[in-house]
C-alpha cells in the first residue's frame, strides 16, 4: 500500500506478533476440518443488539468511551452517539471526526463496520504494541500504538446507525407515516422519507430545476427517494444537524452500501468544490487503503449535475466546513459471507485512523470563508 506519507505519522505498522487480537462477536474464525468448510454467515446485529452491546462497551471502557441518545425515531428508538477519546467527557480543543451508518436502513454493513472499529479502539487501547489486529488490505494491520496515538490526539463521534426504524424493518426510508407530498393529506398516503435526500443542501432545486434533478421522482412520497414534505423534516436529520451545530468537525463518513466506492461533494454540480485538492488528496489515500474506486470530475459516479439533492455531505461541507466523504462499501447491500464482512471491516479501520491522524494537520476548509 502506497500513501504520501508526508501526509501520515503513524507509527511503524509492522508487528512482531500478527494475531488477531479483536474480539468480533459476529465472526467466529476457526480452523476448518477440510478446505471445503466456509464460515458460517455473517450475523448482524439487530438495533436492541446493537444497543446492549454499546451500553456494554461503554459500561467497561468508561474512560475512553461514551454513550447518549442525541433524539428518538418516529417509531420511539433511541439515536445513539458514541464518542472515543482520552478525555471523554470533555470537550477539548482536538480534531473531531463524525462517522456515521445507515441512512438507508436497507445497508447493513455500515453499523457492522462502525460497531468493529468502536471495539476495535476500546479494547485496544491499553495492549501491548507488538499485539496487532491484522489481515487488512494488503494484509496490513492496526497496532494498539496507533489506537492509542488517534484517542490522545482526536475526538471520534459515531452514529452507527441513523436510521434504526428502517434498518428494523429492512427499508430504504425511515417509517414515517406520510400525508402526500407536502404533508398537506389527512389521509396517510405511504410511508417513510430517505434520510439522505432530506438534508437542506441544496434541498430547493428540485423545484427551481425540475427536469435536471428529478424533481417528481423525489416528490412523490411513495418513491424510495421521497425527500420529505421540507428540508430536515425528520428526527434523524433534525438530530445529526443539531449535534453538527455544536461541534467543530474536520471529517466525516457517511457509510452506504453497494459498489466499493469514494465521492465527496457536490452531490449536485460539476463545480468544483473550493477544497477540491484537499478532498482529492484524503480520498486518494482512502482508496489506496481500501481499494475502492474514488469517483471524481469526468468519472463521477453521478453525474454533478443532475445528481443528488439534499444529503448529509453537501450539508455538512457547506454548512460545517467538514471534508465529508460517502464510502459504499461491498459489493451488495448485505453481504453474508463473514470473511468478506471481516476483511470489509479492518480495511475501514485503517481508513479511519488514517483520516484521524491526517485530522491533525488539516488546514480549515475554504469553504468556511466563502458561504
Amino acid at each position: 500500500m502506497k500513501i504520501r506519507t508526508s501526509h501520515i505519522q503513524f507509527g511503524s505498522l509492522a508487528c512482531l506478533i500478527l494475531i488477531v487480537t479483536l474480539s468480533f462477536s459476529q465472526v467466529t474464525v476457526s480452523t476448518p476440518s477440510s478446505s471445503s468448510d466456509a464460515l458460517a454467515p455473517y450475523h448482524y446485529d439487530t438495533y436492541t443488539e446493537m444497543t446492549q452491546e454499546l451500553q456494554t462497551l461503554a459500561a467497561q471502557h468508561p474512560d475512553i468511551m461514551s454513550l447518549t441518545s442525541i433524539g428518538r425515531t418516529y417509531q420511539g428508538r433511541d439515536l445513539w452517539l458514541v464518542k472515543l477519546s482520552r478525555n471523554v467527557t470533555t470537550e477539548e480543543h482536538e480534531p473531531s471526526l463524525l462517522f456515521m451508518g445507515a441512512h438507508h436502513g436497507n445497508e447493513k454493513p455500515g453499523p457492522a463496520v462502525l460497531l468493529f472499529f468502536i471495539k476495535c479502539m476500546v479494547e485496544n487501547y491499553t495492549k501491548p504494541s507488538t499485539e496487532c489486529v491484522s489481515g487488512g488490505y494488503n494484509n496490513d494491520s492496526v497496532s494498539p500504538d496507533q489506537v492509542r496515538s488517534v484517542l490522545n490526539s482526536t475526538q471520534i463521534y459515531l452514529i452507527p446507525m441513523v436510521n434504526p426504524d428502517g434498518y428494523e424493518a429492512n427499508t430504504r426510508k425511515n417509517c414515517v407515516p406520510n400525508h402526500g407530498p407536502f404533508g398537506l393529506t389527512k389521509k396517510v398516503t405511504s410511508y417513510g422519507v430517505n434520510l439522505n435526500r432530506n438534508y437542506a443542501d441544496p434541498w430547493y432545486l428540485y423545484y427551481l430545476l425540475p427536469t435536471q434533478y428529478g424533481c417528481l421522482f423525489c416528490l412523490d412520497d411513495s418513491s424510495m427517494n421521497y425527500h420529505g414534505p421540507f428540508p430536515f423534516s425528520e428526527n434523524e436529520t433534525k438530530a445529526v444537524k443539531a449535534f453538527a451545530a455544536n461541534h467543530n468537525l474536520s471529517i466525516s463518513i457517511s457509510y452506504h452500501s453497494y459498489g466499493q466506492f469514494i465521492f465527496y461533494p457536490w452531490m449536485h454540480t460539476s463545480k468544483p468544490v473550493p477544497d477540491e485538492k484537499t478532498f482529492l488528496s484524503l480520498g486518494e489515500n482512502m482508496s489506496r487503503i481500501d481499494g475502492y474506486t474514488l469517483y471524481t470530475g469526468k468519472t463521477y459516479l453521478v453525474p454533478r449535475y443532475g445528481g443528488t439533492l439534499g444529503t448529509s455531505e453537501n450539508f455538512l461541507y457547506r454548512t460545517c466546513g467538514a471534508y465529508a466523504f460517502t464510502v459504499e462499501l461491498c459489493l451488495e447491500r448485505a453481504p453474508t459471507n463473514a470473511q468478506v464482512m471481516y476483511t470489509t471491516c479492518l480495511r475501514q479501520t485503517e481508513v479511519q485512523l488514517y483520516l484521524c491522524q491526517r485530522a491533525l494537520s488539516l488546514p480549515p476548509a475554504k469553504i468556511r470563508h466563502q458561504e
